[in-house]
């Protein structure tokens, strides 16, 4: 199946954000950052995924290819049956080895764990708990209209 990118990488607020249903779910634990993604309601929301990126903030330079050692991996919320996400790892920063120009300078930029794609729920926040000074953005994707097979 083919998808669309339909929104590009977002910052998610990891201040109160509001919704209903996040009574559900419990505040982070020590030494972690609550982050709570709240989505808008579509008409045909089957037919969107929701990816959730985690990574951080990195010096890094324009020749490298950088990755963070973040993955994700879902838990369910007790008592509700909710499903919540946690950041795994330590962030560690991982880069090619090749060499910049001399005297080229590093740049800030968001470096990219490995994310994972969920379902479209506008019912239920999105939480994902991760380490202090991580970060999540998310992607939405839609999915290209059918196409018929021939026989």
């Amino acid at each position: 199946m083919k998808y669309l990118v339909l929104f590009v990488l977002m910052m998610v607020s990891c201040v109160a954000a509001e919704h209903p249903e996040l009574k559900a779910y419990p505040e982070a634990e020590k030494g972690f950052e609550r982050f709570v993604i709240v989505l808008p309601k579509l008409t045909d929301e089957m037919n969107y995924k929701v990816e959730i990126v985690p990574g951080r903030k990195a010096l890094v330079d324009t020749v490298n290819n950088a990755r963070v050692g973040y993955s994700i991996k879902s838990e369910v919320v007790k008592g509700w049956g909710y499903t919540k996400y946690k950041i795994l790892g330590k962030g560690l920063l991982m880069s090619t080895l090749m060499a910049p120009p001399q005297g080229s300078k590093k740049i800030e930029k968001f470096v990219l764990g490995q994310g994972q794609l969920v379902r479209y729920n506008s019912k239920l926040p999105i939480v994902v708990y991760g380490p202090v000074g991580s970060e999540v953005r998310y992607r939405v994707w839609s999915a290209s209209k059918f196409k018929e097979v021939k026989k």
